[in-house]
């Protein structure tokens, strides 16, 4: 992970200006339920989304500082949709009706230099690239990693699957280790997994992780690595909890949290293959790409990053600079 952010002085703050590829078929969605974010109540009217919400600062038109950047068409909408899997807390997550965490609370940041809201709409992970490239989101903002894959449009075998997308990256992370209280296996790392069954959310950098290590326990002649994967990381916690698999591996901000927030859990080893976050749009889409890079260096310029993730307890994974494409 990248160091903490240093403080900045007051004048610097008032100053202006990368689940492993998510390309799977679109999810199935149920009936929309209407949430808020931010206590903005926002109806919604599309039959094949799950849960909604929106961040971000009422439509300010020309007002926002940023607004002139965004594509027209976002202009007119005053709105940018966005595709998340509100099961990854702290990043995003829902609490009662509504969808909370770190991604929410940076997409009203980003609003209020845009001057648009943020939508949000709960989906299953790897179908989220697909259902933006159909359309249904502006863009991804659900703890996806940006990997030269994802930006390419590659499966998991190098083979095209589909346009690609580029990604504005807000946050560096890695997948840690989570096993129950104790480490009754006495697990230390990946290689200690072998002949085990893991836990993991299909379509992660997590997952890709475990495919790998699955190739090096056979190298080894070792037993073979057993992957339970699971459309939420809350599955895959519930069963390790259950004693049906000795680990779970998740990005590191969510491992620590479910550490944190029970009695059940704690992290072993180092952070593997540390990458950005990115929030994740459609290639073509260069306007409203450099438009979020802006508003992102922005609100790291005057403290309200910082501020965001010191709330929700990743101040490790910030970074200095917004960029694109930053992953490899």
């Amino acid at each position: 992970m990248s160091a903490r952010i240093p403080r900045r002085p007051a004048a610097a703050r008032s100053r202006r200006s990368p689940r492993a590829f998510g390309l799977g078929g679109a999810p199935g969605m149920a009936a929309p339920v209407a949430v808020a974010v931010a206590g903005a109540l926002l109806l919604t009217g599309c039959g094949d989304q799950t849960d909604s919400a929106s961040g971000g600062a009422d439509t300010q038109g020309n007002k926002a500082p940023l607004f002139d950047e965004l594509p027209k068409k976002i202009q007119k909408a005053g709105v940018i949709k966005v595709g998340t899997d509100a099961a990854y807390k702290p990043m995003e997550y829902k609490k009662g009706q509504d969808i909370v965490g770190l991604d929410p609370d940076l997409a009203k940041a980003l609003g209020k230099q845009l001057g648009v809201r943020f939508e949000f709409t709960n989906g299953v992970f790897d179908g989220l690239i697909t259902s933006m490239q159909t359309g249904r989101f502006d863009i991804i903002m659900s703890s996806m990693t940006d990997t030269k894959d994802r930006q390419e449009g590659l499966d998991d075998q190098g083979k095209k699957v589909g346009k690609g997308v580029d990604f504005v990256d807000y946050l560096t992370a890695g997948s840690s280790i989570l096993v129950k209280k104790g480490n009754p296996e006495k697990v230390k790392s990946v290689g200690d997994l072998c002949g085990e069954k893991v836990a993991t959310q299909r379509g992660t950098t997590s997952h890709e992780i475990l495919k790998k290590q699955i190739d090096e326990c056979k190298k080894d002649r070792e037993r073979p690595l057993t992957i339970e994967a699971f459309d939420n990381d809350d599955e895959a916690r519930v069963r390790l909890k259950a004693g049906g698999v000795v680990a779970d591996v998740s990005d590191f901000p969510v491992a620590a949290n479910a550490a944190k927030s029970t009695d059940d859990f704690e992290v072993v080893g180092e952070q593997m293959e540390s990458a950005p976050y990115g929030m994740a749009v459609a290639k073509g889409n260069d306007e409203l790409s450099e438009a979020l890079k802006q508003a992102l260096q922005e609100i790291i310029e005057n403290g309200t990053y910082e501020k965001a993730l010191q709330k929700w307890g990743v101040e490790d994974g910030g970074v200095f600079k917004a960029k694109i494409n930053s992953g490899t």
